[in-house]
Formats: structure tokens, sequence, C-alpha cells
């Protein structure tokens, strides 16, 4: 069935409403991340969940990824003689692209859908309510030591698939393949530039943020007992997926300008 312009205005109008209380919560999560009691055990905790127990998935993940590079890159170069540009060229796309939205990917899935799931719980349950009536700000207590230790622990992570990515791929092309050592790791180090590195770490605390700050607010704002959180759940992956995409993108073109030349 074609959509009557009157739907179609009625998912405009809910559109602009959805993106504008998405921007009070996002306004409201910077305020209070300023202002104290600064619980410094919750971040502890958060960062212990989002970061040390994700190391084994990105260290997997990572290696995979290094790995299958180098070996399509090595195939590919391999016709113009220059097996040993595939370090510097897994390295700058790891640094620059891969290692940051990989990792966001990875943790979207394990730790993103586990924010929204216990926060939106936790409002089926009414535990939120109780917690208001405690006189605590519940975004104060439960968002922002989530959002905090996102952006601390998503460049520490990307660093990691950084070194793990470029491992895998020396690997392939050296240990396995028949590039020369000395070459390959001579064009590594002369074709990465320290803008590559950082350049992929600011990206990675921005991603960060959008993915920690997306789905905390589609667990607050869950509703419809469990079939809700599910829904908010699944919401909350799909958003986050696509708001790092287009991140990245928007991020990309700036850094090119900005930082690369």
């Amino acid at each position: 069935m074609k959509p009557t312009p009157m739907k179609l205005v009625q998912y405009f109008t809910s559109a602009i409403e959805g993106f504008g209380r998405f921007s009070l919560f996002a306004a409201e999560v910077v305020k209070w991340t300023l202002r104290p009691p600064f619980r410094l055990y919750l971040l502890s905790e958060q960062m212990e969940h989002i970061g040390v127990m994700s190391v084994p998935i990105i260290l997997l993940s990572s290696m995979a990824i290094g790995m299958i590079f180098s070996l399509q890159l090595g195939a590919f170069l391999a016709m113009f003689r220059a097996e040993f540009l595939s370090g510097a060229a897994v390295a700058k796309s790891m640094t620059r692209e891969l290692a940051p939205v990989i990792t966001s990917l990875m943790l979207i899935a394990r730790n993103g859908s586990a924010m929204t799931a216990e926060i939106g719980t936790m409002r089926a349950t009414e535990q939120i309510d109780a917690i208001e009536t405690m006189s605590v700000n519940p975004v104060h207590y439960l968002v922002v030591p989530r959002v905090a230790a996102s952006i601390l622990t998503f460049p520490v992570l990307t660093g990691i698939s950084n070194i793990v990515g470029v491992a895998g791929s020396a690997l392939i092309s050296v240990g396995f393949g028949d590039v020369d050592q000395a070459a390959y790791f001579d064009q590594l180090y002369r074709m990465v530039n320290p803008a590559d590195i950082y350049s992929g770490l600011i990206k990675a605390a921005v991603m960060g943020f959008l993915v920690s700050l997306i789905c905390c607010y589609y667990g607050y704002n869950a509703k419809g007992g469990a079939k809700g959180v599910g829904n908010a759940a699944t919401n909350a992956v799909v958003s986050a997926s696509v708001s790092i995409l287009i991140a990245d993108y928007i991020m990309s073109d700036l850094m090119i300008k900005l930082i690369y030349y």
C-alpha cells in the first residue's frame, strides 16, 4: 500500500520528535558528567566490563582481519612484485578505518545490547523509579559511568586492535609468505604516520560516546515489559551501528582535510 501524505508527515514528525528527545537526553548526560559526586567505583566497574572483558573478542577479530586482509592484498600486489607493501597497506587501513569501526561493531554486539537490556529491565521492573525516590538522579547513576567508560576504553581497545591486526598481517606475509622481512617493516615504518594512529583513536572515542549514549537512551526509555526491552535492544544495536558508519564517514572527510594533508 502506497503511504499517504498524512502518513509521511506523521513519520517525519515522529522522527523529529525522537531526535529532539535524544538531544535532550544527551545534554542531560553531559550536564551530569560534570557534576559531583564522581562515582569512580562505578566507572571502574564499567571499564572492566566494557574494556577488560572485551579484549579476547577484539584480539580474535583483529587478528582475523589482519590476516585475511594481508592474504588478499598479497595476492593482488604479487602481480606488481610489490608484496612488501602489504604491511603498510594493512597498517594504514587498520589505524585509519578498520580498527575503530570493527572494534565499535564488536562492542555494540557485546556491550551495547547488554547496556540497553540492563537499563531497560530496570525500567520495566521500576528500579529506576526506586532510584529516583532515593533522591538519586538515574542518569547520573546509571548512564554517566557507562558513557565515560566507553569513551575511555574504546580508544584503548582500538590501539590493541591496531597492534594485533598488523601482527596478523606480518604473520601471513613474512611468517608464511615469501615477503622479505626488512623490506616489509621498512615500508611499514616509512608510510604509517602518527596522524594515522591518533586519528583512529579520536574516531574510537567519538564512536564510544555515540554507542553508549544511543544504547543507554533506548534502554532508559524502554516500554512494554519484556517485549519492549527486546525491541529496545534491537533498535539500539541497529541505530548504533548505522550511527558509527555515518560518523566514520564524516570524521574521515574532516580528517583528510585537517590532519592527513
